[in-house]
């Protein structure tokens, strides 16, 4: 596998990492936590401005890069422990329209994400699912030229931030899962915010007889399943990449504090942790589910080793004031170990459980 960046590649990571390090300021997050939901309209239009939304989305809808483009700037949010929804409105929301809408619906919103002017939350996750992607009780009545969504979904990741839900349903007609696009406002859609142990924002999402009209169903009935798998692994790989950046700015701050046995098992774990990242990104669009899979859990195993051991020689350095949230050794080993724990359930072969975080 090739595992040097090209031109542009390269250029995509520097100029994430410089705008990053000069308007996302520890500081200035710690203003960002404090308001309603964490996020910074201002920091949201200057990432627009980098193109970052548009990466993975085809061309005619002011798309360009792949997972690979994906992966470097999700290692720079992870650097900078930035809260923004890229996550779940590039890799999860602009993935599920771009493989699974219509023409039409590619049409209308793939642009809009590609700009920033859409913000997207996946709702799939239920209580009680546990590790089975197509456990899903929310049911989709179908009556003319409507559907009726009925149901409850539990920690929807910057599901308050969304102008749009994706919602997954039970399709009784078509005997199968579908996925609905339905706005947060809607009437009969109830959400309740909060945010999580990493300042992240998230919402329960209770369904009553929400009726939606047939053309906000994303794509064909029934077959959405194939869909959620493929986004889940791509979001897996991402978040991986996250981990990378994080363990990247760990090792900064603390690696002349180690001695040189330390040192070594720390360069060697993030190297590893990097090159497995790498093999993520590259193999989360294969076709095949079972190659994705392999690759994806040796990835999630090895960088989540990785998270925990950096995490293990920071926080030690800094004693118990490290574990104050007015310095950002905390903030990073936070984020870092509810990472590690989403990681850890792919090697039961349940990396779908990316879509609800363990971090209440």
């Amino acid at each position: 596998m090739e595992f040097e960046l090209n031109e542009d590649q390269a250029m995509l990571r520097d100029s994430v990492r410089r705008l990053v390090a000069r308007e996302y300021t520890f500081q200035r997050r710690q203003a960002f936590l404090e308001s309603p939901h964490g996020s910074s309209p201002e920091i949201w239009r200057l990432l627009a401005q980098q193109g970052v939304f548009s990466l993975g989305l085809p061309e005619d809808a002011g798309g360009c890069g792949g997972p690979i483009e994906i992966m470097l700037v999700m290692e720079e949010l992870g650097r900078g422990l930035v809260l923004e929804p890229f996550l779940s409105t590039v890799v999860l929301g602009g993935r599920l329209i771009r493989d699974h809408g219509t023409v039409m619906q590619r049409a209308v919103l793939l642009p809009k994400i590609a700009t920033g002017a859409l913000r997207s939350a996946l709702a799939h996750h239920e209580a009680g699912a546990r590790y089975v992607l197509d456990h899903v009780g929310t049911t989709a009545r179908r009556g003319k030229g409507f559907y009726y969504l009925s149901g409850s979904k539990a920690v929807v990741l910057d599901a308050p931030l969304a102008d749009m839900l994706i919602v997954s349903a039970r399709d009784e007609a078509a005997g199968g899962l579908s996925l609905f696009m339905v706005g947060p406002g809607a009437t009969g859609v109830k959400t309740t915010a909060y945010r999580t142990r990493d300042g992240r924002s998230a919402a329960d999402v209770v369904l009553d007889n929400v009726q939606v009209p047939t053309a906000a169903r994303l794509g064909a009935p029934g077959v959405a399943l194939t869909a959620l798998e493929q986004a889940v692994d791509c979001a897996l790989a991402a978040l991986c990449a996250e981990a990378v950046g994080i363990i990247e700015a760990l090792v900064e701050r603390t690696q002349r504090y180690l001695n040189t046995r330390q040192q070594f098992d720390l360069f060697l774990l993030t190297t590893q942790a990097k090159s497995m990242s790498y093999l993520a990104s590259a193999r989360c669009r294969e076709r095949d589910r079972s190659e994705r899979r392999r690759a994806l859990s040796a990835a999630t195993a090895c960088v989540g080793k990785a998270a925990r051991f950096a995490g293990q020689q920071a926080l030690p350095l800094h004693g118990k004031v490290a574990m104050s949230a007015e310095l950002a050794i905390n903030h990073y080993c936070e984020r870092l170990t509810l990472i590690e724990a989403q990681l850890s359930f792919s090697s039961h072969g349940a990396a779908q459980h990316i879509a609800m975080p363990l971090d209440l």
